[in-house]
């Protein structure tokens, strides 16, 4: 296990800005992600890191766009520091294996969310009311159900503190446009289908993950941030699954469960996290980097 990176401040980089999890500094055309151990759930960034997340993070994305690729581009430019820029060599010890050098785009101001079971969020609302994000769904589902066919929702996307919010397309096609929209609706489902299919031969189900996509000055639609992580996306082991109820998990669920046991209002500060909450959390990262793709951490 090596050292845990709550955060940094690495000089001569530029601007850095700090988001829930990674670390982006501005080196003009192009950003540097650094992949933290900062965890984050319900949008409140716990106070504890869990070592290793941030390298496990990079290592998954970065299998996702290569693997993706062909559907359509991604930001990613190299995971190597010697491409980096030569102010960043300097930290290369702290860089290597949780730092992506990418494209620089603007990022589109919504989260497109997949879902191809209901949990979470989805399952709530539709407990109310049938539906989730505008869109009916059959009557008489039960929690974990597989739905019919992958549904595309998108949600706001929070600032650092606040939730995130289901909206409608039309909500979001009024955010950025119609054709971009549905552009985008339609990408996310198939980058989902085929992430499905890779997954479940190898005993994970995806049941929902997270997409952000940006544009570059050109106008060119690029697949960024994190692709189908733990922190992403909920992975499910096959061999567990049983509908009618929550699922054992390879992600932050297993957190998120801890959480809601506590007495806590879901605003900061966050409660303190038991080291055996830190350790079974990195498990489940580690489980599902070597379930998705044969690899461990070195």
């Amino acid at each position: 296990m090596n050292p845990a990176v709550m955060t940094t401040n690495l000089s001569g980089l530029g601007p850095r800005h700090q988001g829930k999890v990674r670390d982006i500094y501005d080196l003009g055309d192009r950003l540097l992600l650094v992949a933290t151990d900062r965890i984050s759930a319900f949008d409140v960034v716990m106070n504890e890191p869990i070592p290793d997340k941030g390298r496990i993070l990079t290592r998954l994305s970065a299998f996702w766009f290569r693997h993706l690729q062909d559907l359509g581009p991604n930001h990613l430019v190299s995971l190597k520091v010697e491409d980096f820029p030569p102010a960043c060599q300097a930290f290369g010890d702290l860089l290597k294996g949780r730092t992506m050098l990418v494209r620089k785009c603007r990022p589109l101001p919504v989260e497109c969310i997949v879902r191809g079971y209901l949990a979470g969020s989805g399952w709530a609302e539709y407990r109310a009311g049938g539906t989730i994000a505008g869109l009916t769904l059959p009557p008489g589902l039960v929690e974990s159900d597989r739905l019919p066919e992958p549904i595309f929702t998108p949600s706001t996307k929070a600032q650092l503190g606040v939730h995130d919010e289901n909206i409608s397309f039309p909500a979001m096609a009024a955010q950025i446009g119609e054709a971009l929209a549905a552009r985008v609706r339609d990408l996310s489902l198939a980058l989902y289908r085929r992430a499905s299919q890779w997954a479940e031969p190898r005993g994970i189900i995806l049941a929902d993950t997270k997409f952000e996509f940006g544009l570059t000055v050109n106008g060119e639609l690029l697949l960024i941030d994190e692709v189908l992580t733990p922190d992403s996306s909920r992975f499910w082991p096959q061999e567990d699954y049983q509908p009618d109820g929550p699922q054992k998990s390879y992600d932050k669920q297993y957190l998120r469960d801890y959480l809601e046991s506590l007495n806590w209002n879901k605003t900061p500060p966050p409660p303190p996290l038991p080291p055996e909450v830190i350790t079974n959390t990195r498990n489940r990262y580690l489980q599902a980097l070597k379930a998705l793709t044969g690899e461990e951490l070195d």
